[in-house]
């Protein structure tokens, strides 16, 4: 089977689009399709082999399955992939990395509501916001002093799209903001300095706050673990926002229970959902949430809006924006 990218507009002005996603009513925001293609809804390995031979479009909006995988052989006009999600890590089968199909991602729709979620992550941490809502509910005056965040250092590792915005607005509290990236780059308007991930290692001591914020790559993978715990300060909190298993998790459970770092907010997990009897549940210092960071009321029809402007650009034969490196996992250019 031989399949290349478009780079013309297809001959038939309304293609066959398959939609795989987690129900067979599609996602919210789908009749925004409607005359735009021949639309198919796939929700499963076998309703998606019966879907896509003729397919030219495949819009995954189910960020987990890995029934692309397993249909594969039934893709005989396949000429592009969008993943209505930032992450693409499930996506990344060999078959798709070595053909010439174009994927491409949802960077930007996400990133202004994960950096809110940082940023009050940080501000639930400075202020004992934890505790307050536990005293409240004990009806019980107990008067603290709390921290202020002006001043303090944040690493955001991962310095692409979301992690700009999160560094923007850490920036925009006064806080002082380093990223790691795959490579080291120049400082900009929201980095005092971009160091390589080589070397973050060398940079996690500095830092009061740890921000996960990269994708999930064979680089990435179980990326924090022990020794990175032990790398950083004492007083310091890590959140991840990426994905879980960037983190190991056994090793997080132990730094925080052994104080090698001050507290955790998770809103990715290795398991999902979290199992009910998880230690981390009982933890008094990790703040945690259902991996919704970035998942703001209205965020089903802007992915949707995203996807038809980037069809409309392949209809032109123009290039696809947010086009995924297949080497390395992500959208590059996230500035």
């Amino acid at each position: 089977m031989h399949m290349t990218a478009s780079k013309t507009p297809p001959a038939d002005p309304h293609p066959r689009i398959t939609v795989l996603g987690g129900s067979a009513e599609g996602p919210a925001g789908l009749d925004r399709l409607a005359g735009l293609g021949d639309i198919r809804i796939a929700t499963d390995e076998v309703s998606l082999r019966d879907a896509l031979p003729g397919t030219e479009i495949l819009l995954v909006t189910d960020f987990r399955t890995d029934a692309l995988e397993a249909a594969w052989p039934a893709a005989d006009r396949l000429q592009w992939v969008h993943a209505a999600s930032a992450g693409v890590d499930q996506l990344m089968f060999d078959a798709l990395i070595e053909s010439d199909i174009p994927v491409t991602n949802a960077q930007g729709i996400f990133d202004r509501s994960i950096a809110e979620y940082v940023l009050g992550a940080i501000l639930m941490f400075a202020k004992d916001t934890r505790n307050n809502i536990r005293y409240q509910q004990e009806r019980r005056w107990v008067h603290r002093d709390t921290e202020t965040v002006a001043g303090k250092r944040v690493l955001v590792a991962g310095a692409g799209s979301i992690g700009r915005r999160i560094g923007a607005l850490c920036r925009a509290v006064d806080m002082h903001v380093t990223g790691i990236a795959r490579r080291a780059r120049e400082a900009d308007d929201v980095f005092e300095a971009i160091h390589a991930a080589d070397d973050l290692d060398t940079h996690l001591a500095e830092a009061d706050y740890v921000v996960v914020a990269a994708p999930l790559t064979e680089a990435t993978e179980n990326w924090f673990d022990a020794g990175r715990f032990r790398a950083m300060a004492g007083h310091a909190r890590f959140i991840n926002i990426g994905r879980g298993p960037i983190v190991v998790t056994e090793d997080l459970v132990a730094a925080l229970n052994d104080g090698e770092i001050a507290g955790a907010a998770l809103d990715v997990f290795e398991q999902e959902p979290l199992p009910a009897d998880h230690p981390l549940w009982g933890m008094d210092n990790v703040l945690m949430s259902a991996h919704m960071a970035g998942d703001f009321i209205g965020w089903r029809e802007a992915l949707i809006d995203q996807f038809i402007d980037n069809l409309a650009r392949w209809q032109a034969g123009e290039p696809l924006f947010n086009r995924v490196s297949k080497k390395h996992g992500y959208a590059p250019g996230g500035g």
